[in-house]
């Protein structure tokens, strides 16, 4: 191969190292998991410190148990939260935030914060956009 040519990466180096525009990349699913709006919200709300599944739901107004439930064992399984079961009845389950976790909330929290604070800009495009 003359030093012109670029060498193309083999599809398992490819996986390996990542590649958000591949299709089969599972790197997409972390991100999908990781900027989802519940994925978003319970980083953020993982944040401050340790939840009950119950207090997650008070705290994300609109989110199913089902969808809660869901979002929660994707952010578990990518390494992001830490879920502790106490063997009483009724069963309780607290939820924290992994070292991992700790690093990722807060580039989401960074993203969710700018939504927040250019809400007006956008808002106003849209109105623009709709009348």
């Amino acid at each position: 191969m003359s030093e012109i040519e670029t060498r193309v990466p083999s599809l398992t180096e490819q996986m390996r190292t990542g590649n958000l525009f591949a299709e089969q990349c599972p790197s997409r699913d972390v991100l999908k998991h990781v900027t989802s709006r519940w994925g978003v919200l319970i980083l953020v709300a993982l944040q401050g410190g340790t939840h009950r599944f119950s207090d997650l739901r008070r705290k994300m107004g609109g989110v199913s148990e089902k969808m809660l439930a869901q979002t929660l064992q994707w952010l578990e399984a990518d390494g992001f939260v830490n879920r502790k079961s106490y063997p009483v009845v009724p069963p309780h389950v607290e939820y924290s935030l992994t070292p991992l976790g700790h690093e990722v909330s807060e580039k989401v929290a960074a993203l969710a914060d700018w939504v927040e604070v250019n809400l007006p800009q956008v808002m106003a495009s849209r109105n623009e956009r709709d009348a």
